[in-house]
């Protein structure tokens, strides 16, 4: 332990996190330190590791211990989720001794990185979903100690307070954004997790269920096409860089006016920890009266200003030939133009474009 060790000093830095979440990484550095560890890591839970936030010592290292599964082979989460102890426990208090000497992942990856020991503790969510504060000690230092297993003890109460109102003050953040949306007359959701509610605005229930169905696993569409899109585009969020389509197209019915539906990642904030937020849905209504300027659908559908130009001349039933005549190019690069443009709007056919863009429902 940090013969500093001061506790009050700490707790007010635990209540300062709790209202900026963007202090949590510092925050996890000084309380490993205090307690003679190294750094400290900030889980969501449900059902596993679902995403952190680290102390700075480990930026390089928490990604490869989420990407390339090694949190779904710690062997410690389940049998804490099982203990359900309403405080810290160390590796001990979990494993044997001969288990933690022959674990693959204490072994192969803790060992290795210099995390030989660690304390930690699950916090619930009002969501349903937990929080888990882990903090590391290298094992050159041995197994962290029972009046350490105290101290941090005597903070988690704080901890747990601090947890809750970022989790308040999450909600609050998505609920805003939603009404935000509302007050520009687009129907949104802010989702969680795999792809549940977590906030809607009045526009947004107004579709539900007619076009969305708020489920256990995920929100769905009852158009089974957009809905296949929009569950590829859910199971993506996570991956770096994907190019899974984004914005999907949903045809006009006897309900509603054709429309696209964006999934806008949410990233890069410990809030987003503690509610799990994962992103925003957005739904913008294509106006019947006019195939949209080039500029509109660059941006519905993130096109290209060429892809987007070709989309425009083909939902206002110009030619593969027109459209190269007039853009100077030759047949095959606007064939190839259109092939993306079917692409990143998860279309198959050229007459299914036509039809989204003219305000028809898809053609059998």
């Amino acid at each position: 332990m940090n013969a500093s060790f001061d506790p009050e000093r700490l707790i007010d830095r635990i209540y300062e996190a709790g209202l900026i979440p963007s202090l949590w990484p510092a925050l996890l550095g000084e309380l490993g330190a205090a307690v003679g560890g190294n750094g400290g890591f900030l889980f969501g839970v449900r059902d596993g590791y679902t995403s952190a936030v680290n102390s700075a010592e480990y930026d390089e290292l928490m990604p490869v211990f989420l990407q390339d599964r090694w949190s779904e082979r710690d062997p410690t989460l389940p049998r804490a989720i099982a203990l359900n102890h309403a405080g810290f426990v160390t590796d001990h208090d979990l494993l044997s001794e001969q288990e933690i000497a022959t674990d693959e992942v204490y072994c192969n990856f803790f060992r290795r990185h210099g995390i030989g020991y660690r304390a930690g503790t699950l916090i619930p969510m009002p969501i349903g979903d937990s929080i888990a504060v882990v903090l590391p000690r290298h094992q050159d230092r041995g197994p962290v100690p029972r009046e350490i297993v105290h101290l941090l003890d005597g903070l988690r109460p704080h901890l747990a307070r601090a947890s809750l109102a970022a989790n308040r003050l999450g909600f609050e953040r998505a609920l805003a954004q939603v009404d935000a949306l509302q007050a520009l007359g687009l129907p949104g959701a802010m989702l969680r997790g795999s792809g549940r509610v977590l906030a809607a605005n009045g526009l947004f229930d107004a579709l539900m269920p007619s076009l969305f169905q708020d489920r256990a696993q995920r929100v769905t569409m009852m158009d089974g096409g957009a809905d296949a899109l929009l569950a590829e585009a859910l199971g993506s969020l996570s991956l770096a860089n994907s190019r899974t389509v984004k914005s999907i197209p949903v045809a006009a019915s006897a309900g509603h006016v054709p429309m696209v539906l964006h999934v806008i990642p949410v990233r890069g904030s410990a809030r987003d920890i503690f509610t799990q937020a994962s992103a925003l849905l957005v739904v913008t209504p294509v106006d019947r009266a006019a195939v949209p300027a080039a500029e509109v659908l660059q941006g519905l559908f993130d096109l290209t200003p060429a892809e987007a130009r070709v989309a425009r001349g083909i939902g206002q039933a110009e030619t593969v030939d027109t459209l190269a005549e007039a853009t100077g190019v030759n047949r095959e690069t606007v064939r190839s133009q259109l092939k993306a443009v079917l692409s990143k709007t998860g279309l198959s056919r050229q007459q299914e474009l036509v039809s989204l863009l003219a305000g028809k429902a898809f053609p059998g």
